[in-house]
């Protein structure tokens, strides 16, 4: 039965409770929203829903909080944004033209290939050269477009460096935040951006909202060590989730 905007009941509870789990990962782990929400949306919502619905709620809930992340990200996060741009649209077209069930499986295989990154050693704390940082913002951008997820490649770009993790965080949320915006007017420019999308995730601001604010009360109990563990954890779950409903 539709009961807002087309969306059934079941769909609007599975959006209202991964939105507020996501949320709450996303304030502690800097990340998560989209890793977490895309695969499990997608469950229950066509891909491509998922992934713009995902991209509404990441970018009002990146405004909010810009300023901040403005003064604390590392300027390495302009050039990241800048080839999430150029990439971003390329992905969606490929999202669009892919079998949905094919779809969700690559959106959980992207989740896990995250989650194996992290695995690697923590790395120095100083910027990557010029080609890792192009690569990983190539790569940011296809899968913004194909799965909604800027993620994979940003996270262990930035938490696998010895950096202050307000820094790491900042930089992700600020790339996160651009990467949503860019996916929205890419749905807007192939046509798979609508209204009903708009107002999901409008809807899920207020859960989102409340969910970080926990995540960020919890940030400050844990150590950097404790972080790290716990982002891998975050990452390797969500994958594994997402392919046991598929499987």
């Amino acid at each position: 039965m539709e009961l807002f905007a087309g969306f059934t009941l079941l769909q609007l509870a599975v959006a209202l409770a991964t939105g507020l789990v996501a949320s709450f990962v996303r304030g502690l782990a800097g990340f998560g929203l989209a890793i977490i929400l895309v695969p499990v949306l997608a469950l229950a919502l066509s891909p491509v829903e998922a992934v713009l619905t995902t991209n509404v709620v990441a970018l009002l809930i990146g405004g909010t909080e810009l300023p901040r992340l403005l003064r604390e990200a590392e300027k390495s996060a302009w050039t990241i944004i800048g080839l999430v741009f150029l990439t971003t649209l390329p992905g969606l077209m490929l999202l669009a033209a892919t079998p949905p069930d094919l779809a969700r499986l690559l959106i959980a295989l992207v989740a896990l290939s995250a989650f194996a990154a992290m695995l690697f050693p923590v790395r120095e704390p100083e910027q990557p050269g010029l080609v890792t940082t192009g690569l990983t913002g190539a790569a940011s951008g296809l899968l913004t477009g194909f799965a909604g997820m800027p993620g994979p490649p940003v996270v262990p770009y930035y938490v696998g460096r010895a950096i202050p993790r307000q820094m790491a965080k900042s930089s992700m949320i600020l790339i996160f935040t651009f990467a949503a915006m860019i996916g929205i007017g890419s749905g807007i420019a192939i046509g798979e951006m609508h209204w009903r999308l708009a107002l999901l995730g409008a809807m899920l601001l207020p859960v989102v909202i409340f969910g970080t604010w926990l995540g960020r009360k919890a940030d400050g109990r844990v150590s950097d060590r404790t972080w790290r563990i716990f982002v891998g954890l975050v990452l390797g779950a969500a994958a594994l989730a997402a392919l046991v409903k598929l499987l």
